[in-house]
């Protein structure tokens, strides 16, 4: 489940971008506790976001001596969702021309996935 989009443009760093995902959220997600994420949102990034929103970021590291492929826990979770975007065409590429076009087409294949899980209940 999707709680939040941002399309912003590639010359965003991912901290800011991050910064902005979860500002907008912020009144949303009433009962998030812990952000998982990756090495590049260490240091002030999770300090800010303990003291802005009082959520705890958890940073998950692969290991030194780990070789080739691994799965990390809770990361997965991201590449997951990720390969179900790709599924639709309209996401497979960068066809739109407006990030706000862009952001309703994830909402939209998020939408259908859910639809489709809960038909299969």
């Amino acid at each position: 489940m999707v709680w939040g989009v941002l399309v912003t443009e590639a010359d965003l760093p991912d901290r800011e971008g991050a910064i902005r995902l979860l500002l907008s959220v912020r009144g949303v997600c009433t009962r998030l506790k812990r952000i998982w994420a990756d090495g590049m949102y260490r240091g002030e990034f999770i300090e800010w976001v303990q003291r802005l929103c009082g959520w705890t970021v958890e940073v998950v590291l692969r290991s030194d001596d780990a070789q080739g492929f691994q799965v990390l826990p809770k990361r997965w979770i991201v590449e997951r969702t990720f390969a179900w975007l790709l599924n639709f065409r309209r996401l497979s590429k960068d066809y739109e021309y407006y990030p706000r076009t862009s952001s309703a087409m994830i909402h939209a294949a998020m939408v259908r996935l859910m639809v489709r899980r809960l038909a299969l209940m």
